[in-house]
């Protein structure tokens, strides 16, 4: 049942190659390591979520904010997902919400988000009490045309992705999404700060990543079933 309309909006996807174990190591019964050519991806995401509203109701009546996340590629038994490890947000209502009924890693922060021509400044930093803090600073650039992603590649892997899973209160949860194939750009990506990776028990990655932009998408969200 779809509960949740919401557009996502200037979404910069920095994807890091890891070794499949360890990703494997973190994940919960009822998922395995989705790899392409062999690697895990962990993706630090920063984008802004807009209009957040209940599902048809029109787009001024919900708020936007910013979010940041840290996610991994799995496969469920719907199929390929995403697994997510915190969703730092700007919202508090919509992180009490969150955590509480759909049972996701959200947690609070505050984050400044600026626009300066094609230039996304993007900074965050946990607010959340009783969590660990985590500061991330970058700013991202997209490159080149809006376009879909090449069947078949890295970044259709990364992106082509309509479900996801979460582990909450001993429960492993899926959710479904749905929205229009993604039209994406190259794009360059300035890292200051990134405590996303230490936070979650991941030891920063040496490789560089790859990184897609997207203009982004309207979206339609399913409530979380039990697995």
């Amino acid at each position: 049942m779809r509960v949740i309309s919401m557009d996502w909006r200037d979404v910069c996807v920095a994807s890091y190659a890891v070794d499949p174990d360890v990703v494997a190591a973190t994940l919960p019964d009822g998922v395995a390591v989705d790899t392409y050519d062999g690697d895990a991806y962990l993706s630090v995401v920063p984008f802004v979520m807009g209009d957040v509203r209940p599902y048809k109701f029109p787009r001024f009546v919900g708020p936007t904010f910013g979010e940041l996340n840290l996610r991994t590629y799995v496969t469920g038994d719907a199929g390929p997902g995403i697994y997510f490890y915190n969703l730092d947000a700007t919202d508090r209502l919509g992180v009490a919400i969150a955590r509480a009924t759909f049972r996701l890693p959200y947690y609070d922060a505050s984050q400044r988000i600026v626009k300066r021509g094609d230039t996304v400044e993007f900074e965050s930093e946990r607010t959340h009490t009783g969590a660990p803090p985590c500061e991330f600073d970058a700013d991202y650039t997209p490159t080149g045309d809006p376009e879909p992603a090449e069947p078949g590649s890295l970044t259709e892997f990364l992106l082509e992705r309509y479900r996801f899973y979460v582990e909450g209160r001993g429960t492993l949860l899926r959710g479904e999404i749905e929205h229009e194939p993604w039209r994406v750009q190259e794009a360059t990506y300035d890292v200051r700060e990134n405590d996303l990776f230490t936070v979650n028990g991941f030891e920063t990655p040496d490789r560089d990543p790859h990184v897609a932009y997207s203009p982004g998408v309207e979206v339609a969200a399913h409530a979380p079933k039990r697995v």
